[in-house]
Parts: structure tokens; C-alpha cells; sequence
């Protein structure tokens, strides 16, 4: 299947198989650009069946042609004001990369197809209108002809008056000149000339094949006439009104009408928070009240009686004109006054309470959703003063001042980031934070941590990855040395602490403030599940977007007030996982997964498309992407990662049995200083080998993913950066890794990438990068130190990965210089490989704290190994030896 991808630049590709030939026309029509694209849905594709994602970016194309048949002026069609955009992109269904599109790239599309349908009118003899009827025949000639209707307000019986017109020319200052369209019979009668006639009225017959009342006026010629309207008849016009405008004529409405109706009664239905927001959770309760109101004014009985009681069509109230439709309303009445008896005392929990604010109402038949429809047609529900304030605050919370004890500065985005997690925990609600990778969620969730150090009874819980628990620690011991940690991990617990923690967690706990442990792990201990934790923080949440896992049922049935879940992927184009997220973070919100289910088909299908569901979920969602312009001022051109990553048991095994080899032939006494500087250095290669892959210590060539634990943190960093359609460029050291990473890859990005090697010819290399910086380029590229340590420019990539280390700043920042360099428009996020409980772990910290020495000594290739091919034999077995905990992970 073919869908569309938005990459984080604003470009518009396409991914997957073309099955079908309307997948064809669309991929062939995509080579072209946006514009291009869009406007082919829009005419060749206009009636074609299509999935969803087409059919939204065609109802772009759409209202751009519509307003071009309007104008008939490509140069004189301005961009659609940005609320308006921004109406559009709430109704867009999930598709890849679709939490990157803001009201500026649908300008830039709109632009776009106004310089594509320029480009092909210039190259069409008949112009515009020739090649509107080339490119699709249901887009007429359209514009010329123009309907209006105005109120008479000197005639109360028909107040009421039409007129049709047409434009004959410009006028000798450039103003557009009406002249009622009768005229335009007896002109070209008199001219003969029939064509310009069947031009002119032919969206008009178009119009009146779908309208039974401008049919009749066609055929009874009072189309022609000057016509004065009772309300009744003016309201049968006006609700064929947009049945005119599709067809091509320019309609000229009262400005009381807007989008197919008129200003309506309605029953209004204020949710308010009780108390001016006290005690509001998700457990509580909202206030609930219904009224009758006219624009947000109270209706007196009488008026809602006058209204009832009118024929359906326009009635005059308060001096102006209303919209009325007697039995709807009475059905709407009926329907919310049931809603407020079954709820008693005018109260509604928390969670209808959203949902009913949100429009996110589930209809299992067809009826149910005309019903729904009317529903809210003429219904106006809102939020009262109390719970105004608290969504407002959900968007926009107060500023928080980050604890004292926090050793780091927080920036901006990062302090609302704060305040947003303390609002929403002090509400008792779930929050997910889904910053992109890089904007720092582990600091954000630290310097909460450490706000609430001291004013909670029991300890907090976070569920983290094994590959990311030593991520964990280093932060926490670096950020936060105060906060009370607690890791409940066999790499850090001996096995007896860990089995009473097990067995007493409450014993175990006092005075902790936080306690770390995995998904595997709280996924077998009972004890955990039940015990009552002040509030639990899931990373990397993805983890349990499958609902019938082990892991993701054992988060379930955790006891907390408040939950956190940290992501980076954009969970909102895959409403699976949103619902999974959503019945930990909001148990009962979404309803349950059947509700859930059948909501999002009606969402690819309802005029309001995925807008309920958006706006529901939205409040608990805190989303920052790099390219946000509040953001992106903010944040350091280049961001440096450590990404710690485990030993599986194969990759244990090899290490020690190379340990204890290396240790046995150290004890050779009489061994000169080269040869013992020779064998150093073999083991020292050795070890990055293991860390790497069994099969790059043995040459077996398997490569499987599964054996190495570097392979599968490469698999959970590049899944994240496929889900954004970023790039990625991957440095090893090694010129035979460079082969086996690339195939792993490219199964985890689902397309092939790129290799440069020092085996890569000279001539082949500009070719290389210059596919790699094309905008629909190779999404990752595997480099080997040398060959790509200078002299390339690849600043398509926003990420740099150094799978294994040089143990060398100056060769590394070399590498990453890559990406990071002039041209580059992206902020760069550089991630650092390091296997725990190993020599790699020993050897960065040790760059660390003697920063001085690495300045001094790392300016020479290999200095780190010459460092320790000068520490005592002792020294240096302390050096490489395997901390097995710590490296299983």
C-alpha cells in the first residue's frame, strides 16, 4: 500500500508499494512535488477511491480549486487564513511523520499548487479554463456567473431579495462590473454567439441538476428576474446555497450564514469544574447544566416556545434572523434533559465530562451517527469558568521554580515541561511526555522528582528498559544527587537485597524517593504491582503499546494517583498504541478497545475526520519536536547522548574467557615492554570486537541482532528515527562492520541505506553523498572512522550514532562533523555507544574526569590505548575486567 510520509523538513513523499493504478498515477504524480501531487487528487484522482491520508491532502486540492473556479485568477487567491488551517489539520488521519505538519507547510502547499496550475496555464492554449476542463470535466468554467442575496428589510412579508448577475468585464479602473444575467441572454442572442452562452450558463445547469428550486427557477425563466423572497423560500436557497458554490457559481451570502447554516438556538450544555476547580481528578465529578441560548445569550420560555413552534426555515428573534428546524431542537432537548436526569443532582464524571466537551461520542449504526450529527448541530457544549481555567492551565500551566538542588539549568521548553508534569500530577492526571529525542524528558522527570522530594509518603516508581538503566543512574547521579535512587536491577542489587525488596518493598523502601527497576522484572513481581506507589513514570512507553502483553498488563495493575509516560515516537499516528498508552495513563477515557476501534473508523469517514479524537487526547499530551520554532532557538546546536547498552550472555561469556586469557599471558614476568604493548593492544581490539558482535570477534559472518546488545540499542534508537523520517549517520571504527550494520538497517528502517568504507572508490564517493543529501535520500548511511572522518558534507542526517569509540574526541568530533557543519539547518543529535560493566564504560570515564589529560594526549591518534598500555599489568586487568551485573543488564 501507498501512503503519504511528511519528513520533519516539510516535504511531501510518498512510501510503501503502488498496488493499484490510482497508486500508480499518485507515485508518478509525487516525482513531480507537491503541488504537482496534490493537484492530480484534486482533478485525475477527484472521484477516485483512495485510503484516508489521500483523501484529506485531496480536500486541500479541493478547496484550492474550488476558490480558483471562484476567481479564475490563480494570482488573486490568497492562502486560507491560518484558523482556518488549522481546522484542517484537526480533521488529518494519522499517517507517517503527520505530527510535523503546521499551518506554514499547508501555506507552502497552497503556494505550491497556485504556482503548478500557473506553470500548466501558461503552457495550455485555452488558458486557465481550457485546462480546467482538460484536467477534470467536473471543474467548469466557472466565476463568471454570480447569485446574490440580500435582506429587504422594507417589505416584512418578502424580505428577502435575489438577484442573479454575471461579470462582463473590468471597468476602466480594474473593478469588476455586474450586470444581471438576463442581460447576457439578450447580448449574446443578439451576437449569436452560442458558445460564450453554454459557457456561461453551464455550472448553472450543473447547480440546478442537484437543486430542485434553482431548476424551477430555470425552467420557469424567474431566474432572470429580480426576485423579493418570503423566509421560507429564502431558506430553501440558502440551504442549497453550497450546492451553487461546488458547481462553480460565486454566491454572495448574508453574513449570518456561514458554512451551510445560520445562526441557531441551540441547548447548551455548560461542564464545569465543581468549586471553581477544587478537588477536579480523574475520578471526580463535573458540574452538569442545560439551557436554552441563542449565540451564549439565555432564551426566555417564551422565545423557546415561539422557536418550536415555527415552521422549519427563518424565524426573526431579537432583531435578527434565526435558523430553526422545530422538530430537531425538540429531539436535542429531549436527548440532553435524559442525559441529565440519568446523571442526577447535575453531575457528570470527569471522563464523560471530556469526552462529551471533546465531541468523542461513539455510534455503533448508521442512525446513530445522522443522530450524533444532529446532536451537536444544534447543540453548544461547553466548558464553564471553573473547568475553562484548568484546560487552560492543562495547554499552559504557571511557571514552577526548579528545585534548588537540581544541578543543571533548565531551559525554557524544559521549565514548562516541569510545570506542566507538576499541574498535571497535582490533577491526579496521566501525562505523556513525547518531546523529541535529545529535548531531555529525563531532566524534566528528575527535576520533578526532586519537587516533590519530601511532600509524598510513598516512593515513586520508574519502569525503564534494562538497556536504559545505567541512562538512568548516570543522570540521576549527575542531576540529582540528593534524589533517594533506588535500583532494583541485578546490575546494581545484590541478589539478597533484591529478594527482600521482593518480598517487603515497603520495609525496603523507607526513606527512598524513587525506585528504578524494568519492564521484565515489575512484570514478575507480584509485590510491586500491588504495592501503593505516589506516582509512576514509564520510559519509553512504546513498551506497552501492545494491550495483551505481559508487561504492558503487569503496568496496568500498578497503584498510583498520578502516571507519567515518556516517548519519543509520535504516538499519535498509530491510534492502537494510543489507546494502550491512554488505559494507563487515563483508565476509561478512550472507552473501551471495541469503542475505541469503532470511534476510529468513524473517524475516517465523519465530516470532522480525527478532530474529536485529537482534541480528547490532546490536553494529556506534551509534544516538542526539534524543529519547533519555540524550540529550536533554545536548543544547542548539537546535542551529545550517551547510549548505554548491555551484553547479551554470548557477547559475557567471550569477554571474560578473553579477560582471563589476557590476564594469564600478563603474568609472564620476563615479557619485553613491545611485545607486551603489542599484546595489550590485540586484546584492547578484542574487547571492542566482543561489544560489538560475537561474530565480529569469531568471522563467523551471522551477524544475527539477537546475540548482540549494541545491535539491538541500535534497533530501539533507529525505530524512533524511522518513526520521525529522519536520518541517521552510523560510524564504526571498523571496515568489516560496515556491511553487517548496513543490512540490519536497513530491515529496521524498511528501506536500504548507504556504506563508505575505505574500500569504497574514490570516484563513487561524491556519488554516494550526493544521494544522501537528495530530500527523498537513503534514511541512514554506515561510515568507518577513516574513510569518513573528513572531507564530507552529509547535513541531510540529524543524527549522528558512533557505534563503537575511538576513545579519541578530536577523531570523533571529526566524524560527527560530518553532519554537523556549515549548511547545516538541523540541530544534531550525536549518540555515544557504551557497553556497561565493560572497558568501554571504564574508558569514558576516564575521559571524563581527566578532561586536562585528554586535551594533552588525545590530539594523537590512539592515544587512549597508549594510556593504557602504560598502566601496571594490575592496573590494567582492573581496567578491562567484566562487571557481569552491570554488562547483562
Amino acid at each position: 500500500m501507498l501512503q503519504p510520509v511528511l519528513t520533519p523538513d516539510g516535504l511531501l513523499l510518498t512510501e510503501g508499494e503502488a498496488v493499484t493504478g490510482e497508486e500508480r498515477q499518485i507515485l508518478a504524480l509525487s516525482r513531480e512535488g507537491p503541488g504537482a501531487l496534490l493537484i492530480g487528487l484534486g482533478t485525475g484522482l477527484l472521484l477516485a477511491e483512495v485510503e484516508m491520508p489521500w483523501r484529506w491532502l485531496r480536500s486541500w486540492a479541493q478547496l484550492f480549486l474550488t476558490r480558483l473556479c471562484q476567481t479564475k485568477d490563480v494570482r488573486m487567491m490568497p492562502v486560507p487564513e491560518v484558523e482556518q488551517r488549522r481546522g484542517m489539520m484537526a480533521k488529518v488521519p494519522p499517517f507517517p511523520g503527520v505530527e510535523s505538519l503546521s499551518p506554514e507547510m499547508l501555506e507552502q502547499w497552497w503556494l505550491g499548487m497556485a504556482g503548478y496550475v500557473a506553470q500548466k496555464m501558461a503552457g495550455h492554449a485555452g488558458g486557465l479554463e481550457g485546462w480546467l476542463k482538460e484536467a477534470n470535466p467536473a471543474w467548469h468554467v466557472v466565476g463568471r456567473v454570480t447569485f446574490h442575496l440580500a435582506e429587504n428589510k422594507t417589505d416584512p412579508q418578502r424580505p428577502f431579495a435575489f438577484l442573479a448577475t454575471f461579470t462582463e468585464k473590468l471597468s476602466a479602473s480594474g473593478q469588476v462590473q455586474h450586470l444581471p444575467l438576463a442581460r447576457a441572454l439578450q447580448m449574446y442572442s443578439g451576437q449569436k454567439d452560442q458558445a460564450a452562452m453554454q459557457a456561461l450558463l453551464e455550472p448553472v445547469r450543473t447547480a440546478a441538476a442537484q437543486s430542485a428550486l434553482l431548476r424551477e427557477w430555470l425552467e420557469t425563466r424567474r431566474l432572470f428576474q429580480p426576485l423579493a423572497l418570503d423566509p421560507q423560500e429564502a431558506y430553501r436557497w440558502l440551504r442549497d446555497s453550497h450546492l451553487f458554490q461546488e458547481s462553480g457559481i460565486v454566491v454572495k451570502l448574508p453574513n449570518w450564514w456561514r458554512e451551510g447554516k445560520g445562526t441557531r438556538p441551540t441547548v447548551q450544555v455548560t461542564i464545569d469544574a465543581p468549586q471553581e476547580g477544587g478537588g477536579l481528578h480523574a475520578g471526580g465529578m463535573l458540574s452538569f447544566r442545560v439551557d436554552k441560548a441563542l449565540q451564549g445569550s439565555p432564551l426566555t420560555e417564551a422565545e423557546w416556545e415561539k422557536l418550536l413552534s415555527a415552521e422549519t426555515g427563518l424565524v426573526s428573534l431579537r432583531g435578527q434572523w434565526v435558523e430553526v428546524q422545530g422538530a430537531k431542537l425538540q429531539q436535542v432537548i429531549e436527548h440532553w434533559t435524559r442525559v441529565q436526569n440519568a446523571v442526577g443532582e447535575g453531575l457528570i464524571g470527569f471522563l464523560d465530562g471530556m469526552r462529551l466537551l471533546a465531541r468523542y461520542v461513539p455510534k455503533a449504526t448508521a442512525e446513530e451517527a445522522a443522530d450524533a450529527e444532529t446532536l451537536y448541530d444544534w447543540s453548544d457544549i461547553v466548558a464553564g469558568k471553573g473547568l475553562a481555567e484548568v484546560l487552560e492551565k492543562m495547554l499552559d500551566p504557571a511557571q514552577v521554580e526548579p528545585p534548588a538542588n537540581l544541578r543543571a539549568t533548565l531551559r525554557p521548553y524544559q521549565q514548562k515541561g516541569l510545570a506542566w508534569l507538576h499541574f498535571m500530577t497535582r490533577l491526579g492526571l496521566g501525562a505523556c511526555l513525547a518531546d523529541d529525542m535529545g529535548l531531555g524528558k529525563t531532566l524534566q522527570v528528575i527535576a520533578l522528582l526532586l519537587l516533590r522530594q519530601g511532600q509524598v509518603k510513598e516512593p515513586a516508581l520508574l519502569v525503564v528498559p534494562a538497556s536504559l538503566v545505567g541512562n538512568w543512574q548516570g543522570e540521576v547521579a549527575k542531576f540529582a544527587p540528593d534524589l533517594k535512587l533506588r535500583v532494583a536491577h541485578p546490575s546494581v542489587m545484590e541478589r539478597q537485597d533484591l529478594d527482600r525488596l521482593v518480598r517487603s518493598p515497603a520495609a525496603m523502601l523507607k526513606g527512598c524517593d524513587v525506585m528504578l527497576t524494568t519492564y521484565t522484572f515489575l512484570q514478575r513481581t507480584e509485590s510491586w504491582q500491588m504495592h501503593p506507589w505516589s506516582l509512576v513514570i514509564l520510559d519509553e512507553a512504546q513498551a506497552i503499546k501492545n494491550p495483551a502483553s505481559g508487561s504492558t498488563q503487569a503496568v496496568k495493575r500498578l497503584q498510583a494517583p498520578c502516571r507519567i509516560a515518556l516517548t519519543g515516537t509520535p504516538i499519535e499516528n498509530r491510534p492502537g498504541d494510543l489507546w494502550s498508552l491512554f488505559d494507563f495513563l487515563n483508565p476509561g477515557l478512550l472507552g473501551p478497545a471495541s469503542v475505541f476501534a469503532q470511534v476510529v473508523k468513524q473517524c475516517a469517514t465523519g465530516r470532522d475526520g480525527y478532530a474529536p479524537l485529537r482534541r480528547l487526547v490532546q490536553p494529556y499530551i506534551l509534544r516538542r519536536m526539534k524543529t519547533d520554532k519555540s524550540v529550536i532557538t533554545d536548543l544547542p546546536e548539537k546535542t551529545e547522548v550517551k547510549a548505554w547498552c548491555g551484553l547479551t550472555k554470548r557477547q559475557t561469556t567471550i569477554y571474560a574467557k578473553l579477560v582471563d586469557q589476557m590476564a594469564k599471558l600478563m603474568a609472564d614476568a620476563t615479557m619485553d615492554p613491545i611485545r607486551r604493548q603489542g599484546l595489550v593492544l590485540s586484546f584492547l581490539i578484542q574487547f571492542k570486537q566482543v561489544c560489538n558482535h560475537p561474530s565480529h570477534w569469531n568471522g563467523d559472518g551471522v551477524w544475527g541482532g539477537e546475540d548482540s546488545g549494541k545491535f539491538n540499542r541500535l534497533a530501539e534508537i533507529c525505530s524512533q528515527i524511522a518513526e520521525r523520517r529522519e536520518r541517521v549517520l552510523v560510524f564504526t571504527q571498523f571496515q568489516e562492520t560496515c556491511d553487517p550494520l548496513a543490512r540490519f538497517l536497513a530491515r529496521v528502517f524498511g528501506r536500504e541505506g548507504l556504506v563508505l568504507h575505505g574500500g569504497t572508490p574514490v570516484k563513487k564517493r561524491p556519488q554516494l553523498v550526493d544521494a544522501f543529501q537528495q530530500p527523498d535520500g537513503p534514511p541512514f548511511m554506515v561510515i568507518s572512522v577513516k574513510a569518513g572522518g573528513t572531507g564530507l558534507t552529509l547535513t541531510a542526517a540529524s543524527h549522528v550514532i558512533h557505534f563503537d569509540r575511538w576513545w579519541n574526541p578530536a577523531i570523533e568530533n571529526q566524524a560527527t562533523d560530518r553532519a554537523f557543519r556549515i549548511g547545516q539547518k538541523k540541530n544534531v543529535l550525536v549518540h555515544k555507544f557504551i557497553c556497561q560493566g565493560t572497558i568501554e564504560q571504564r574508558i569514558d570515564a576516564l575521559l571524563e574526569k581527566k578532561t586536562a589529560l585528554s586535551d594533552a594526549l588525545l590530539s594523537q591518534e590512539g592515544s587512549a590505548e597508549s594510556l593504557l598500555t602504560e598502566m601496571s599489568t594490575e592496573e590494567l586487568l582492573h581496567f578491562v575486567s567484566l562487571d557481569v551485573n552491570a554488562a547483562l543488564g
